[in-house]
């Protein structure tokens, strides 16, 4: 079943780069599953989408269903009927239709150019090619789909890692307003401004459990995930490392912008914080921890 879904799937990619379509995964599969269900009851082995009668029938100008069902009828009435007008035709010649069917199939501009792209990317390419040939096309698909997801997954953390900062001025990357700005200035590097934005997946708990040792340098910790749409479990574990170490130390925390189940899941750790240290404002967060502090605020200038 597994290896009908596959070769299926891979035919109406295929296709679909010939014609410039989109096929429906759902449609196809669910439609391969009924047929496999009638054959069955009549008797007959189940199949799969043809990759090369597919490839044949695009290349002979077939663009709808209608072309699929031709092909079928025929290869019926050829087992039914016409079986011993079929028979002479020496295996060489099938063996020749099919290698040159099988040549026609591959991207050759894409095969030339494939390691400009992407060195890691044509690397698995080629390795699900290998598999594919010398062992099974369940095991190729499996190892490749398995490698390109732990490359990508590994991308996406390098890329949100980035975006965890520990800003105690207002000379960071983070867009900040002038009055923001201007209350972590009078923070005197006592107020740590702890800015998360994008989802943050288990790659991410690793950037946040390096930038949570600034805490140490400060006096207030203000968590800012106004910016952030998902928090993995992973992520929300070093999180709670970071807010327990900061309560631990006496350092004052403030937790902005936790709505929905970001908020729930923060609620669910238990948290030693009064409902008051959850706000929506960056600003008044920061106000609050600069009078905590008893540093001078200054008032905001008027424009």
């Amino acid at each position: 079943g597994m290896l009908g879904c596959i070769d299926t799937l891979l035919t109406a990619v295929i296709a679909d780069n010939l014609t410039r379509t989109r096929h429906d995964s759902d449609q196809e599969l669910i439609g391969q599953g009924i047929a496999n269900l009638v054959s069955g009851f009549m008797g007959g082995l189940p199949g799969a989408g043809a990759t090369m009668g597919t490839v044949v029938n695009i290349q002979s100008g077939g663009r709808t269903p209608l072309a699929g069902v031709t092909r079928a009828l025929i290869l019926l009435m050829v087992v039914l009927f016409a079986a011993p007008l079929t028979q002479g035709i020496p295996m060489a010649v099938l063996a020749g239709i099919a290698f040159k069917v099988g040549v026609d199939i591959l991207d050759w501009s894409f095969l030339k150019r494939a390691h400009r792209l992407s060195l890691k990317g044509a690397a698995i390419m080629y390795g699900v090619m290998f598999m594919t040939v010398f062992v099974d096309l369940i095991a190729a698909v499996g190892v490749g789909v398995f490698v390109a997801n732990l490359l990508t997954i590994q991308r996406l953390s390098e890329i949100h890692s980035e975006e965890v900062k520990a800003i105690t001025d207002a000379d960071d990357a983070v867009d900040l307003t002038p009055r923001e700005r201007e209350l972590l200035r009078q923070g005197c590097g006592q107020v740590l401004l702890f800015y998360l934005s994008g989802p943050m997946i288990f790659g991410v708990s690793q950037a946040i459990s390096r930038q949570h040792q600034a805490v140490a340098s400060c006096q207030a910790l203000v968590v800012d995930l106004s910016d952030v749409p998902m928090l993995g479990v992973s992520a929300t574990l070093s999180l709670e490392n970071a807010i327990r170490e900061a309560l631990d130390r006496g350092k004052q925390v403030w937790i902005v912008g936790a709505k929905g189940r970001i908020r729930q899941r923060l609620e669910n750790l238990h948290l030693p914080l009064p409902p008051e240290r959850f706000v929506d404002s960056r600003e008044v967060a920061l106000a609050e921890a600069v009078a905590q502090l008893g540093l001078p605020l200054e008032a905001s200038p008027l424009v």
